[in-house]
């Protein structure tokens, strides 16, 4: 009997996933646009608008289609928040997407990639020229003016993926808007596969490209992806945006290892 990781399996995942990709962009994105117009998106359900509901609802449909369960675990804060999370691959923004809606910080590279960028274009995306002192300057000004009018913001603080087998560095300075702007920080744990044992599968491989990687991750078996909303940081709780990077990294890394709190 083949097992779920059997490389027999992957064309008959194919086959059902293509036809469900297909649809998903074909017809429930239309539909997703229709709730960003200017009519309707400042619509609103239960306190958070129509266009957020539904981009979340998208969003946990794509990964659907990608054959992940979704599994949450902690509540996201509510309000002006930064958000700052392990980074494995591209999908992480549509995971965290599918619990909470954030506009995210990511290179600028990605405005340029086929689907996924122009999705991030409606997703209020921030976008970043890597080791560009000034671009830097102009990513913390809008992070800082969407924190001050009550949105939330979401980073990657190790500043790119990596091979999935362990969280890099935190940056600290991508830290300074929620400093200046008085917000909480709320660490997040992002694991794929059981205990987080397919973070290398989702990974980027070496010399992936964004398009291979989407198309190999469309093909694997299905697994869960877990969110983890851990202990936030309040404001003042932390001595400058450093020890506030260290205190984020430590409670990710043991969320990764198992200590599974919120």
């Amino acid at each position: 009997m083949n097992s779920p990781s059997s490389p027999i399996l992957r064309p008959l995942r194919y086959a059902i996933r293509v036809p469900l990709l297909l649809w998903h962009l074909l017809i429930d994105l239309p539909v997703t646009l229709l709730f960003m117009t200017p009519l309707t998106r400042g619509w609103r359900i239960g306190g958070e608008t129509v266009r957020y509901r539904m981009i979340r609802a998208w969003s946990a449909g794509m990964m659907h289609v990608f054959g992940f369960s979704l599994r949450r675990v902690g509540t996201p804060l509510p309000g002006a928040a930064l958000f700052v999370a392990n980074h494995v691959s591209w999908i992480d923004i549509v995971l965290l997407h599918s619990q909470r809606m954030m506009g995210f910080v990511a290179k600028r590279e990605i405005e340029s990639w086929p689907l996924i960028g122009w999705i991030a274009r409606h997703g209020e995306t921030i976008y970043h020229q890597r080791g560009s002192t000034e671009s830097l300057g102009g990513v913390l000004h809008v992070m800082l003016s969407r924190l001050r009018e009550g949105r939330s913001v979401g980073v990657f603080p190790e500043g790119r993926t990596r091979d999935g087998k362990e969280v890099g560095p935190f940056h600290a300075r991508i830290f300074l808007a929620a400093v200046e702007a008085g917000a909480p920080v709320q660490p997040v744990a992002l694991r794929y596969g059981a205990g987080g044992s397919a973070q290398s599968v989702v990974a980027f491989a070496p010399n992936e490209s964004f398009m291979a990687n989407f198309i190999r991750l469309l093909g694997e078996p299905s697994r869960v992806a877990e969110v983890h909303f851990l202990e936030p940081i309040p404001p003042g709780a932390a001595d400058g945006r450093r020890r506030i990077a260290e205190l984020a990294r430590e409670r990710i890394v043991a969320a990764m290892n198992g200590g599974m709190g919120p």
